[in-house]
């Protein structure tokens, strides 16, 4: 644990140390190529701010093509701010292109961070096969509608046993009635004739 704090520490120290000298290069190019008082100290605020956000393009993206462009970009300007600090530049007397590349340099930093920060984000291969498997699967069939239960039938009744002798005093009854009414006897009356019960009197109408 203490190796790894000591390890961790050490790479700090020199980050700080890094982007400190650069972050000095780059404001003493600014600061001779004619942008004094506090443009001076923005230039370098500028550089670092694109490194970032094109770093956090090239680690969170598949679109890697911006993000190393406009990190070479800014890579080219700090690095070139140190080299020409190292006394391969005259600080009094700087070149007009120089000057030039200045004065332009906020433009192009406006514009690589706002294409980096809010380029549309690109979709992944493994969203497109997610995609797709969605579409693959088969949408669930509707549920058939429950069918009503079928009506039972009614039990058949049974055949109740009529007597041959009491078939044949219906028949008197039913002809007396005819004769006297003119209609057919119905069941009812054939039952109150001759005293029997309903499912008797219904099958001895069946035999008339």
């Amino acid at each position: 644990m203490r190796a790894q704090l000591a390890r961790v520490d050490a790479v700090l120290v020199q980050a700080v140390i890094a982007a400190a000298l650069s972050f000095a290069h780059l404001h003493d190019i600014a600061s001779a190529a004619g942008q004094d008082g506090w443009k001076a100290w923005a230039y370098p605020i500028s550089v670092d701010l694109l490194l970032v956000a094109a770093w956090r393009r090239l680690r969170t993206s598949d679109a890697k093509a911006a993000g190393w462009c406009w990190f070479v970009i800014a890579l080219a300007a700090s690095l070139g701010a140190n080299v020409a600090t190292a006394g391969l530049l005259d600080m009094h007397q700087v070149p007009a292109w120089l000057r030039i590349l200045v004065a332009g340099w906020p433009a192009v930093a406006f514009l690589g961070g706002t294409l980096l920060a809010h380029s549309a984000p690109t979709t992944t291969t493994a969203d497109v096969e997610e995609i797709e498997d969605r579409e693959d699967v088969p949408e669930p069939a509707p549920e058939p509608l429950a069918r009503p239960a079928a009506v039972e039938a009614p039990p058949e009744r049974r055949a109740v046993p009529v007597p041959a002798a009491l078939v044949d005093h219906a028949r008197k009854v039913a002809d007396e009635h005819r004769t006297r009414t003119g209609t057919p006897i119905d069941i009812p009356t054939l039952r109150a004739r001759l005293g029997v019960p309903a499912p008797m009197a219904e099958a001895i109408a069946a035999r008339l």
